[in-house]
């Protein structure tokens, strides 16, 4: 499998995975600073970024241990943002084995039933289509967006969302197939140590995803303040001690 990927530092090896409609840039300001303790490896996922697209149905789950394997790493500490926290929990739990720490940075959980604004603001955006500019703004503007419209970084997010906006319509379609049951069911049965971050400024969805995580006997709660969904953008200075002192315990 030909994916886009950088690797940085030296140590215990990172798989940071990227979220939803972003590429490896995600990591553009976190990957540096924990580069100066482990191996951080970055990737674009297939169909995301300078990866190429797929040619078959996608499971990025099993995607995770191709990776890994791709680069005979036996196991790795996991790091997802967002919907890669997502793809992060279910390699996790399917791959146990294969997974040495999880940390997930405002996660998105297969299974949840998301609020009724947040299915608006998707479904507005798909109908902005295939007005990509429309799209782009109609998403860097959303709720979860609060802190990041304003910041520094705005434009490394406008510029990101674009990308992957003209990707996905200059490409061919593709299906995405997730583990059944979804992982919402089987959080008890998660082994891995977890750090679980969200920003004290993200959507009241992930506060109730961080409650449905509190069945996993092993894990480890941090609120950033003044975060959004994208606070590994806005807030990588707060995210990367925490990151650090975890894998460190």
């Amino acid at each position: 499998m030909d994916w886009h990927y950088e690797i940085q530092g030296q140590g215990k090896p990172i798989v940071m995975i990227h979220g939803g409609g972003c590429d490896s840039r995600d990591w553009s300001y976190l990957a540096p600073l924990l580069a100066n303790h482990y191996q951080v490896i970055t990737f674009d996922a297939r169909g995301c970024g300078q990866s190429p697209p797929p040619s078959e149905t996608v499971n990025y789950v099993t995607d995770v241990v191709r990776f890994l394997d791709s680069l005979s790493l036996d196991k790795a500490v996991l790091i997802g943002h967002s919907l890669g926290g997502q793809i992060a929990t279910e390699a996790a739990l399917a791959y146990p084995e294969r997974v040495q720490e999880l940390v997930l940075i405002a996660p998105t959980l297969a299974g949840f039933a998301q609020s009724p604004d947040v299915l608006a603001s998707f479904q507005a955006i798909q109908e902005a289509a295939p007005d990509i500019a429309r799209m782009t703004d109609l998403v860097v503007t959303s709720s979860s967006y609060s802190v990041i419209k304003d910041s520094p970084q705005r434009e490394l997010l406008r510029a990101m969302t674009d990308h992957n906006i003209r990707v996905l319509f200059g490409r061919p379609s593709f299906n995405v197939v997730w583990p059944t049951p979804p992982a919402i069911e089987r959080l008890h049965n998660l082994q891995a140590r977890t750090l679980f971050v969200r920003g004290t400024r993200d959507h009241e969805d992930n506060v109730t995803i961080e409650n449905h995580f509190r069945r996993v006997e092993n894990i480890q709660f941090v609120a950033i303040e003044g975060g959004d969904h994208m606070l590994n953008l806005t807030h990588s200075d707060q995210l990367y001690p925490e990151i650090v002192a975890f894998l460190g315990d």
